[in-house]
């Protein structure tokens, strides 16, 4: 063990004397609380360093790294060493072992992934892409120049070695999957919804995640906060009233449309493919390549970001759903009248969640919550029946299309622009492209399909009539059942 990684975490682990049974909780505040105590000991420390210290202590300095982001050097820290030597080995074991499990990423045989965390926006990603990222960047930063391999490091290299996988293994998944927490408020295990990939879902947003920050790290002129707050802020914002529509560019629910401005599909392709021509030469890897990322810009770009069911507490259906038969031709659009106010955090859309949930089985009597997916201001959308099982939305209808609610009461007022616009462009595009909705598909209101209802309000209808697959009247296809 190096004596400047030993002095860097002994030092934070002295001077605030923090308790190992809180650290483990598996979430961004502890965290973020782990990097602050560093920053606020008493001897000065650079975000470089304490990022290449965790990389150490993490052990993720391994040569592929070190091309790009250089060894770790005892003379860069030398400005931490302090005097407290007595029982420094002891303590910075410990400290030692609590990074070595928030950062190192892998699946156990149970499907259990490590070194991740919760978000609060209900999100989980890896911390590993997402330091390397923060730590190109501030390398670039410091020698004035572009980030190398930034791309490689938080996201390129792990696709590439999926994909190659998937080319020797044909039964493998390419991407995914997502998971979920056994608890959303002290969350200790993330166990993830089917067989891994070698890029779970986790390890993707971190990916994109490390990029954006990385990127955003690099440039410009003005002094950079410390990286619990940088943290704090790309995590730990509060949305207003507005939801998305006024919230800074740097937050974690935008990391889709933020990582697709950053790296275009073209880009991500050609680093892919340069990583493993270097490593794997194949005249079929081009072909394979190609095809993986069309995959994930579909599913990681194209797609609205969806917190499944698991993870909003949805409770098992009252008997065996009901499955449909794709591609299906309607699109009916709802509120959710009650709750009135739009969700603007995950925890509170989880809550409202439930308890429409709740309400359709113990109230209403059906197997469960009526709708396909509901639409927050939070920036997420949520998983109901979703795309395989037909909903108890659109009475009579519920065969030929898929309900979609937001949440809210939108008589006298309209969803957010960016609720909106994932509803009409990416929800709609996911849809086509995955062949659960047809390409001419029809967009209608609740009140089009079923009589005596206002739903989905006067202001939310008037707004889906400006839509480019809005129907005045149109009767579902038989043949699309």
């Amino acid at each position: 063990m190096k004596t400047s990684t030993v002095s860097l975490i002994a030092l934070a682990w002295t001077c605030v004397n923090i308790q190992i049974a809180a650290v483990y909780q598996r979430d961004t505040d502890h965290f973020i609380q782990a990097l602050q105590q560093i920053e606020d000991s008493s001897v000065e420390v650079s975000p470089l360093s304490i990022v290449r210290s965790l990389r150490r202590a993490a052990g993720h300095d391994d040569a592929f790294t070190q091309s790009f982001l250089g060894a770790y050097s005892d003379s860069e820290t030398d400005i931490l060493k302090t005097n407290h030597s007595r029982d420094i080995e002891a303590w910075s074991l410990e400290f030692l072992r609590f990074f070595d499990k928030a950062i190192h990423n892998f699946v156990t045989d149970a499907r259990e992934e490590r070194g991740v965390v919760l978000t609060p926006d209900g999100t989980t990603v890896a911390l590993a892409p997402l330091l390397q990222g923060i730590e190109a960047g501030l390398k670039a930063r410091s020698e004035g120049l572009h980030p190398q391999g930034l791309h490689l490091l938080t996201l390129a290299r792990t696709l590439g070695l999926s994909f190659l996988h998937v080319y020797n293994t044909t039964s493998a998944e390419r991407l995914g999957p997502d998971g979920c927490w056994d608890n959303i408020t002290a969350p200790m295990v993330f166990k993830l919804l089917g067989a891994p990939s070698l890029a779970t879902d986790a390890l993707i947003n971190g990916g994109m995640d490390g990029a954006i920050l990385g990127v955003h790290l690099s440039e410009g002129a003005e002094p950079h906060p410390k990286l619990s707050e940088l943290l704090k802020a790309y995590y730990h914002f509060q949305l207003g009233e507005a939801g998305l529509d006024k919230a800074p560019r740097l937050v974690s629910p935008r990391r889709r449309e933020n990582y697709r401005k950053l790296v275009p599909p073209s880009l991500l392709e050609e680093t892919v493919l340069k990583f493993l021509e270097d490593r794997h030469p194949s005249a079929d890897l081009k072909k394979a390549v190609k095809e993986g990322v069309q995959d994930f810009v579909l599913r990681y770009l194209d797609c609205p970001p969806m917190i499944p069911r698991c993870q909003w507490g949805a409770k098992v259906p009252k008997g065996i759903p009901v499955r449909l038969s794709p591609p299906l031709q309607f699109l009916y659009i709802h509120h959710t009248e009650i709750p009135s106010s739009p969700c603007l955090t995950f925890h509170q859309c989880s809550r409202n969640m439930r308890a429409m949930q709740r309400f359709h089985q113990e109230e209403r009597g059906w197997q469960d919550i009526g709708y396909s997916f509901v639409m927050g201001s939070d920036g997420y959308m949520y998983e109901g029946r979703g795309w395989g099982s037909q909903g108890a939305h659109t009475r009579n209808h519920n065969a030929y299309g898929y309900g979609v609610a937001f949440v809210g009461n939108y008589s006298a007022s309209l969803p957010t622009q960016h609720s909106l616009n994932l509803v009409r462009h990416r929800l709609a595009k996911c849809g086509v492209t995955a062949r659960f909705l047809q390409a001419n598909h029809t967009v209608q209101g609740h009140r089009q399909a079923v009589a005596g209802t206002t739903c989905p309000g006067d202001s939310l209808y008037s707004e889906i009539r400006t839509w480019e697959h809005y129907r005045v009247a149109e009767t579902p296809n038989a043949t699309a059942s």
